[in-house]
């Protein structure tokens, strides 16, 4: 069984201090999570239908009727909603509701918000947090209400028992702790036996490292539903058959963690990456193991300055184990965790890290099941994930080696039934894995049919992170080195600036040059590289696969021509050089508009807004007295889809060229522009921007600046 040898460590927000708990649950800020939201919930039900949420309407938006139960149910000095006699008929209107929309099966259309339709369900997250909100407030109810929803139920829960005989998955999981939980609400033991035998072969069905495959190796997120559904269980039922089991997936999921606290995506089966820290749920408190999870990742979060959501804290303040908890390992500038049978690796060495899948399968038909096709993952302290990202289908530019042509698999829009292994020739997965940890540079060994190519990662001590590519020459390999869209424009070697829209191209070595930048990284470009946007995901959740493209990557393809075996390429931090100046925020130098334009200070953003905007209008800012001389005037510019072309005045005269501030979308790393040499005499000095006009493409006329440079000259 491979446990990690050394943990992935655990870094807070910069100058944030994390909240210093002992022990789990921290009840206090679990009460303020579950009591923020209940007036907004509140205020958007429906009042005569009963419904919660948005048009168009799904089941999924009565699951608020759980935690507005929990706020009913719960005395706390800092829960207002105790017994509150509004949230008992909101609540009880809420369950009404699903009454009303259930077929002669209990089941409900399942419906998305982009109003796709998959078919009749017994949806598992609502049941679940249906008779978890008639267990706390079924007594309470009025008399027909209560009727009315105990009709519903048993009609839902005698179609869900039947779940309970087949076979071990994320659903049927979910389904079995519901069917306990309605077993004892409704004194039914049949249903309590079943969910218990159910939930023993659940556990017999783990990996020994910690986690439950839908088809070979690791699901990532679809693995907390198991660990969830097993945590409420327990509480509910005391079974410690689920104890190790529960023990062994806080082991996985810590020994997967990013320093941000997000979870790698290469050995994921089933969902690409999340950014965000990840918080567990119910299922880790039941051990010393999981609570240690917990709290690490816990109060980082609240140190964030966020707040558990509503549901989790319901959950939590329900059904959480209580004590002290172990702490997963600190791994500090070195460590290695490794999961399974030396089945992937995560490797460190600050500042990077990354993540090494030897998990190799052949594709299959179905479309929830993601090719295995990216193996590697690398993260940056300074700037998150920046390379790999996870699976998808019909991309085989996301593969990290293909042999044959590429553009032979793509995904055909609006095809909804796509054939998801056509007879082509080009491999796009491997058949086997296996790594070498042998050194401390491990090695990803790959074969594709007979073809052998590795990949390894190498940290250098001057801070870069070298990722060389070994396959044969001349037979048709391609390596590609997918980067996750982290901003809307990437800079070629020469410093021209590339807008990353909805628009494809491919760029040669020779209009990159040897480099690019993106959002903080420089990546070098080895001779006959090229380099590809947008490599779209196949989105298994939209019925027609469609994506977005921040779900898409900039993809950095590698061949292995006649004489070419090896391609290296080296991941850096794209530093700028020191600034020899004087460098003023513009947020706080004293400002005014004299044409009365709204101003607003974007902390979020580091700049001064001006918005509300119109050719003419304009924004002021006052600059500090300085020594008298020849200095460049720079400005450091937010940039974004709905900002202006701008012309900058000093002291009243125009200096420089008119800046066009627009992208697409938002680029808080933004553009520092020159506006040329000045000469500044004795005394304050007066810099304005001027709206001038906007791109073709801009929604508005909005700028948003972050500094004013002086450089000496």
């Amino acid at each position: 069984m491979g446990f990690p040898l050394l943990l992935a460590p655990i870094v807070f927000a910069p100058g944030a201090e994390a909240p210093r708990w002992d022990r789990w649950p921290p009840r206090e800020v679990l009460i303020e999570g579950l009591a923020a939201s209940v007036e907004s919930t509140l205020a958007s039900q429906n009042a005569e239908t009963g419904r919660f949420g948005s048009e168009p309407w799904i089941c999924g938006d009565q699951n608020v009727i759980f935690p507005l139960a929990v706020a009913w149910a719960i005395q706390d000095e800092k829960n207002p909603w105790y017994h509150s006699d509004r949230l008992l008929q909101a609540i009880g209107k809420g369950g009404e509701a699903l009454v009303d929309d259930q077929d002669e099966k209990g089941m409900w259309i399942f419906r998305k918000k982009d109003n796709s339709t998959w078919g009749q369900i017994h949806m598992p997250w609502t049941y679940s947090r249906w008779i978890r909100a008639y267990q706390l407030i079924g007594d309470a109810l009025p008399a027909e209400t209560k009727a009315k929803w105990e009709q519903g139920l048993l009609l839902g829960f005698n179609g869900i028992r039947r779940y309970a005989d087949g076979g071990v998955h994320n659903i049927p999981t979910h389904h079995a702790m519901a069917l306990y939980i309605a077993g004892e609400c409704f004194g039914n033991e049949e249903w309590k036996s079943a969910a218990k035998a159910f939930m023993a072969r659940v556990v017999e069905s783990q990996d020994p490292a910690g986690f439950w495959s839908e088809h070979y190796g690791p699901v990532v997120g679809y693995n907390e539903v198991y660990v969830d559904a097993l945590g409420v269980y327990y509480h509910e039922s005391q079974d410690p058959v689920v104890l190790e089991a529960l023990k062994r997936s806080a082991h996985f999921h810590s020994s997967i963690l990013w320093p941000d606290g997000s979870s790698a995506s290469a050995i994921d089966e089933r969902q690409i990456y999340h950014a965000g820290r990840d918080i567990g749920n119910v299922g880790f408190s039941q051990t010393p193991e999981g609570r240690g999870f917990l709290l690490s990742q816990v109060s980082a979060y609240v140190a964030d300055g966020r707040l558990p959501n509503a549901d989790y804290a319901a959950s939590m303040l329900l059904y959480s184990g209580e004590g002290e908890g172990i702490l997963p390992a600190a791994a500090g500038d070195t460590g290695r965790a490794v999961v399974g049978d030396d089945d992937a690796v995560i490797q460190r060495r600050k500042p990077w890290q990354w993540c090494l899948s030897s998990y190799a399968c052949k594709p299959i038909q179905n479309r929830w099941i993601q090719d295995r096709q990216n193996l590697v993952d690398v993260f940056h302290d300074g700037l998150g994930l920046v390379v790999g990202g996870g699976n998808t289908k019909l991309q085989p530019y996301w593969s990290t080696f293909t042999i044959g042509n590429p553009s032979l698999l793509k995904h055909e829009p609006g095809d909804e039934s796509p054939d998801f292994l056509p007879e082509i020739p080009l491999l796009w997965t491997p058949d086997e894995g296996r790594l070498d940890l042998a050194s401390e540079t491990p090695t990803l060994n790959l074969k594709y049919a007979e073809t052998a190519c590795s990949v390894a990662a190498a940290a250098q001590t001057d801070g870069r992170l070298v990722l060389t590519h070994r396959a044969p020459a001349g037979q048709q390999v391609e390596s590609h080195m997918p980067l996750l869209k982290r901003g809307p424009k990437l800079r070629l070697a020469d410093g021209r600036r590339v807008l990353l829209t909805d628009e494809e191209f491919v760029l040669s070595r020779e209009e990159i040059g040897d480099r690019f930048t993106y959002a903080g990284l420089c990546v070098t470009v080895p001779a006959g590289a090229s380099l590809r946007w947008p490599a779209l995901q196949h989105d298994p959740y939209t019925k027609d696969g469609h994506s977005s493209l921040n779900a898409a990557k900039l993809v950095l393809c590698l061949p292995f021509p006649e004489g070419v075996s090896e391609q290296a390429v080296t991941l850096s931090l794209d530093a700028p050089p020191p600034f020899e100046g004087q460098a003023f925020e513009a947020r706080d130098l004293p400002f005014r508009s004299d044409t009365g334009t709204r101003t607003k200070r974007l902390d979020d953003l580091g700049s001064e807004f001006l918005g509300g905007t119109k050719p003419g209008d304009s924004i002021t800012f006052t600059l500090p007295e300085v020594k008298p001389g020849r200095y460049e005037l720079l400005g450091e510019f937010v940039l974004a889809d709905s900002y202006a072309t701008v012309r900058v005045l000093l002291d009243g005269k125009p200096v420089g060229q008119p800046f066009d501030a627009y992208c697409p979308g938002v680029d808080a790393e933004g553009e520092c522009v020159s506006f040329g040499e000045v000469v500044l005499g004795a005394g304050t000095h007066e810099v304005m921007i001027e709206v001038v006009g906007k791109n073709e493409k801009a929604t508005q006329h909005f700028i948003s600046v972050k500094r004013w440079l002086l450089c000496p000259r």
